[in-house]
């Protein structure tokens, strides 16, 4: 008996655009940094115009996508919490036998062909596949157990303390145009403020330690004992000789004028 052709083909409605075009700019989780916001824009000629029609009165929508920067999986993964690896479909990781994504995503607001979404972990220029409404009586299930994920929520998260010079500096490059150094790291040093191949984390000497988020770092202090992350400063990613050369993340002139105001460079 000739065996049936499982070959799939799909077709995106449309495209994802937001700031966000590397990995490790988007959270783990669309809800886990409230401070990114990014449009789907669906594609023209499609009759989606009509396809859209009642959305906009849903708070939450599903988002159905395409990794579409992987290129294989491995059936064991090593997760962004803890230190053992775990089967992929017992994960969220985006390295899976077919890479396709799955997002409950604020719906912001439907302009045309354009669904303004709030919170989300998406890169720019992701493949969009589908879309469904959030239903909450259907699609919320608080009690339910969760598996290994529900032994690392009764660990302890640690509380960030911030410096007055580096809440400062966290101001300041908002302020300019960078990010929000506050709320993107909150995540990342609330739960895992250790060394990890997900993680840009490492020790810099004399107890302090350095988070890399984008082209800026973070030095921090760990107390242990305390459950306690005391963030001293931010400093430039770049070396000076680099602020001279090509502007490769748009933001030179920005860390120009920071060092212009705070002289503090990264350590080397």
């Amino acid at each position: 008996m000739e065996k049936p052709d499982r070959t799939l083909i799909l077709t995106p409605i449309g495209v994802f655009h937001s700031r966000e075009k590397e990995k490790y700019e988007v959270p783990r989780q669309p809800g886990l940094y409230q401070g990114s916001s990014g449009i789907i824009r669906l594609e023209r000629n499609q009759n989606f115009e009509q396809a859209l029609e009642d959305l906009d009165g849903f708070a939450r929508i599903w988002v159905v996508f395409s990794f579409h920067f992987n290129t294989g999986w491995k059936p064991k993964v090593r997760t962004p919490r803890g230190t053992l690896k775990r089967g992929v479909f017992a994960t969220r990781s985006p390295h899976r036998p077919n890479s396709i994504g799955l997002s409950c995503l604020e719906l912001i607001a439907v302009d045309g062909l354009d669904l303004i979404v709030g919170s989300h972990d998406l890169l720019d220029g992701t493949p969009i596949l589908d879309i469904k409404p959030y239903l909450p009586y259907s699609d919320s299930f608080p009690d339910s157990v969760a598996g290994w994920v529900d032994d690392l929520s009764k660990e302890k998260k640690y509380e960030i303390a911030w410096s007055e010079r580096a809440l400062n500096q966290a101001a300041f490059i908002k302020e300019n145009g960078g990010p929000d150094l506050m709320s993107a790291t909150a995540c990342t040093l609330e739960l895992t403020p250790v060394p990890h191949p997900s993680r840009r984390i490492r020790e810099i000497g004399e107890g302090m330690w350095e988070l890399g988020y984008k082209t800026w770092r973070l030095h921090f202090f760990l107390e242990e004992g305390k459950n306690l992350v005391r963030v001293d400063q931010i400093v430039s990613g770049y070396k000076k000789q680099e602020l001279l050369g090509k502007d490769s993340w748009g933001d030179v002139e920005l860390h120009k004028r920071y060092d212009n105001r705070y002289k503090r460079h990264r350590r080397l």
